[in-house]
């Protein structure tokens, strides 16, 4: 169960995690979560690069670890880093210790003060052990989600789910895996293509 545009209340619930950005320039944060990985991650390089388009990257920490080099590139063409965990954990079904010491073990790749939490999924009590740990964390969610994870979901209708709902300010979630490779291949290049006529810009988050 999910929901495409992220509710107000849910929002106000969770004040001290970031939703969604500058609402006063005319910017769309795309986001990309799983990554890094061979195929998907170099096509999504490549589409941001046509569309000048700049965008932050949830990194899970064992896929940097398998991919150095992709990695690398993600960072020297100007995209933002976040963590995603070392092994992409679900917060609510995984013990504080634990989860904060899967954390570190990323940040020692990483080095950002930009964290997702898999699934979207933390418990307040991960919140502020993680901000504990590194001073300046920001916890940051998505207001649009694309739902190209969802093997159900139609590549046209991950297009609609964020053509449709978009707006300046919006943190928008693909993915750069395997499971989101269909949808996300066809919608984000449309997707482009439209906010571009539109006058968008697109942006990176910064900490």
């Amino acid at each position: 169960m999910y929901l495409v545009k992220t509710p107000w209340l849910l929002k106000k619930l969770y004040p001290n995690l970031i939703w969604d950005a500058n609402r006063s320039s005319r910017c769309i944060y795309l986001t990309f979560d799983d990554g890094p990985i061979p195929i998907v991650t170099p096509f999504v390089l490549n589409i941001l690069k046509q569309y000048n388009a700049k965008a932050t990257f949830f990194c899970i920490g064992d896929n940097v670890r398998k991919h150095p080099d992709i990695f690398e590139q993600v960072k020297k063409e100007g995209h933002a880093i976040g963590n995603h965990t070392y092994n992409h954990l679900k917060g609510w079904d995984t013990e504080d210790e634990i989860y904060l010491d899967n954390f570190l073990k990323a940040d020692k790749l990483l080095d950002t003060k930009l964290f997702r939490p898999p699934y979207g999924r933390a418990k307040k009590s991960q919140v502020k052990l993680l901000k504990e740990a590194k001073p300046g964390l920001e916890f940051i969610m998505w207001n649009i989600l694309s739902a190209d994870f969802d093997i159900n979901v139609t590549p046209e209708q991950c297009l609609d789910n964020v053509i449709k709902n978009t707006k300046s300010g919006d943190i928008v979630l693909f993915h750069d895996s395997l499971k989101a490779k269909e949808r996300m291949e066809y919608a984000l290049p449309r997707a482009l293509e439209v906010w571009s006529r539109e006058g968008y810009s697109f942006c990176p988050l910064a900490p």
